[in-house]
C-alpha cells in the first residue's frame, strides 16, 4: 500500500516536453545566475577586492545544474 501512495505522489521532474514554460524559466534563471556571478566577479576583481568562496560556489553550482538539465538522459 505504501508503495502505491509513493508512486502517486512522486512525479518526474519537468522537462522540455511535459512543461516547456517551467523548463525555460529554470534554464533562464540559471543562465542569469551564471551571468550575475561572472559579472560580479569581474567587477570585484576590477575594484581590487578578493572573490569570496561563496560567489565562486554559487556560479559553479549554477553551471553544474545547467549542465545536468541540458545533458541527455541515459
Amino acid at each position: 500500500m505504501g508503495d502505491e501512495v509513493a508512486r502517486s505522489v512522486v512525479t518526474s521532474p519537468p522537462d522540455n516536453q511535459t512543461d516547456p514554460t517551467l523548463y525555460r524559466m529554470v534554464v533562464a534563471g540559471l543562465i542569469a545566475t551564471i551571468l550575475i556571478t561572472l559579472l560580479g566577479g569581474i567587477a570585484l576583481t576590477a575594484l581590487g577586492k578578493s572573490l569570496s568562496d561563496g560567489l565562486i560556489a554559487i556560479g559553479a553550482g549554477a553551471i553544474g545544474a545547467l549542465a545536468g538539465l541540458l545533458a541527455p538522459a541515459p
